[in-house]
């Protein structure tokens, strides 16, 4: 699963998952750039950063026609505030909408003509949020049910000459994570309902996003790849009181 030579582009790149997935690039041998609307204030090694908001479709045209080259594109950028729906206007629910599923689509048709002469690959960073129901983040888990959607069409729309999957991801250990989870003890707490025990860290993502960017998944094309530590164990199984509740 090498890298080496291929030039990757990572959207949000700068900490998080995205710095993980830009680490990942590095150690796999890749030329990273790395784009966001503030600099990193970890830079990771390696790694060239260019401001961008990937909202802004001028500025995302005029980022790519200036690359000399693009083999694979992360579209990664992305996330939203807690907010129940009836606690906002339309227009904030909107603005999610936009950085969360517009915005790949303006960054992936940019660098289309890049990854079609390289025969290249797009990555997007997908969320468990978009298969079931999402309180406090509804237009982030639509946002990520529609990007879902949008790669598979993109798969089949530019096969041959560029492969566009999915990764699925659930709850991962961030700087940010005591935002969503709480304390130590809230992050401990939540992990214990994930089967595997614990978040996936930011490497976790970086490692699934190489392979699917690389020469071992070339038969891989508008798939969606659970990064979840296996899932939820459903909640009806600890409320019966039943022996082997049927699922």
């Amino acid at each position: 699963m090498e890298l080496d030579g291929k030039v990757a582009v990572v959207t949000g790149g700068t900490r998080g998952v995205g710095a993980g997935i830009a680490r990942a690039f590095v150690e796999a041998g890749a030329e990273v750039v790395v784009c966001a609307r503030r600099p990193p204030q970890v830079p990771v090694p390696k790694t060239e950063f260019v401001p961008l908001d990937v909202r802004d479709g001028d500025a995302v045209r005029r980022f790519f026609t200036a690359l000399p080259r693009l083999d694979v594109l992360v579209n990664n950028a992305g996330g939203a505030p807690h907010r129940l729906l009836a606690q906002a206007d339309t227009e904030r629910h909107v603005r999610v909408l936009e950085l969360n599923l517009v915005a790949p689509l303006t960054v992936s048709l940019a660098a289309y003509d890049h990854l079609r002469r390289a025969k290249g690959s797009i990555v997007m960073i997908g969320s468990v949020s978009g298969s079931r129901p999402s309180p406090g983040t509804a237009a982030y888990g639509a946002a990520k049910a529609g990007l879902e959607s949008l790669a598979r069409s993109m798969a089949v729309e530019w096969a041959p000459d560029v492969r566009v999957n999915t990764l699925v991801v659930g709850m991962v250990r961030t700087e940010l994570s005591h935002l969503h989870y709480g304390d130590e003890a809230g992050i401990a707490a939540v992990s214990r309902t994930v089967p595997l025990g614990r978040l996936a860290e930011p490497s976790d993502v970086g490692a699934a996003a190489v392979f699917l960017a690389s020469d071992a998944a070339a038969y891989i094309s508008g798939a969606g790849l659970l990064v979840h530590g296996g899932g939820e164990r459903p909640a009806f199984l600890d409320a019966a009181t039943a022996q082997g509740a049927v699922t």
